[in-house]
């Protein structure tokens, strides 16, 4: 997959004076799940290269991380990946949350999500260390109040129109890609 593609569809929407955008920051935000393989390797092969190779400055990216999860009729949380991919996305909330920056957070997460390619996120902890950022996610998740952001989440996630097919899915200038390798990040 060439960066080329992502470059000129970025060039596009910033560059083209018939759009009513084109002063203003692409809009992306990717909707993910952790412990997904498919979003780990999207996140950390491929968005990486938006911060690696200076895109970002004209992105304004968010992401979400619920994906294929579900609320219980009680209030809890159910994911596809187990228990793990629980708490790994309401870390992350909690992480975008409290470092609103997102070259902080997409840090960590990039930590957390190359972890999850090697077969090591029970490691996920030192992510903390190597970002830079303390460990306030943690006392987020464990205060409930990670539970309240990835509800927020939860209801952002249903409320797609289409809703998402797959993960992960990217929304651009409130537009959702068909497929992810309708983009990639990587230059020629």
């Amino acid at each position: 997959m060439g960066f080329t593609k992502l470059f000129l569809f970025f060039f596009f929407l910033v560059l083209n004076p018939s759009q009513s955008y084109a002063a203003e920051n692409v809009s992306v935000t990717l909707y993910y799940e952790t412990l997904c393989p498919y979003c780990a390797d999207f996140i950390v092969n491929h968005l990486a290269k938006i911060f690696q190779n200076g895109l970002i400055p004209i992105v304004n990216l968010r992401m979400v991380p619920w994906g294929n999860a579900w609320l219980n009729s009680d209030g809890s949380f159910a994911c596809q990946h187990g228990t793990d991919e629980c708490l790994f996305n309401t870390i992350e909330a909690c992480t975008i949350t409290i470092y609103p920056n997102v070259n902080r957070h997409f840090t960590f997460i990039h930590c957390v999500e190359r972890l999850t390619l090697h077969n090591k996120h029970s490691k996920w902890a030192d992510c903390f260390e190597m970002s830079k950022l303390g460990t306030v996610p943690i006392d987020c998740y464990n205060s409930g109040y990670g539970n309240q952001i990835e509800t927020k989440y939860a209801k952002e996630t249903a409320q797609l129109n289409p809703p998402h097919r797959f993960v992960p899915w990217l929304v651009v200038n409130n537009k959702p890609l068909a497929e992810v390798s309708q983009i990639t990040f990587r230059i020629a």
